[in-house]
């Protein structure tokens, strides 16, 4: 996908992992190949503060029954 994509369309990533640990949730190789791919012409967005997920999951909010 990553490649398919590169320089023709843009692509969103989200991750708790910093670039620099792919490798520890894919082969070396295929870790360096992409990170260099997705960081050619990235912009990236630090976030920072708790997580809303984990606020709502915690209140009973985080999960809706389907009916």
């Amino acid at each position: 996908m990553i490649d398919a994509a590169y320089q023709r369309r843009s692509i969103a990533v989200t991750s708790n992992i910093h670039p620099s640990g792919f490798d520890t949730i894919m082969p070396k190789t295929l870790a360096g190949v992409s990170t260099d791919r997705l960081m050619h012409h990235a912009h990236f967005v630090t976030t920072t503060g708790d997580s809303h997920h984990l606020a709502e999951a915690l209140a009973g909010r985080g999960v809706v029954p389907l009916l």
